[in-house]
């Protein structure tokens, strides 16, 4: 399953659990919090300056 900018932090732990070590190199570190449960990972980037298209390259590494 390919990881996309409109899913929500908890659905792409869910997806791949690994994501964590890959959400916090990034900068996310409220990976955990209950706010990163509802939050896409467009939003999360845009709330921490991170470059969404990065993101998104490097969580879908390996799983096509």
């Amino acid at each position: 399953m390919k990881i996309t900018k409109d899913m929500l932090i908890g659905d792409v732990l869910r997806v791949r659990p690994d994501a964590v070590a890959i959400l916090m190199s990034f900068g996310m570190g409220c990976v955990g919090c209950p706010s990163a449960q509802m939050e896409s990972l467009e939003q999360a980037a845009v709330v921490h300056g991170i470059n969404l298209d990065e993101l998104l390259n490097k969580l879908n590494e390996g799983l096509e």
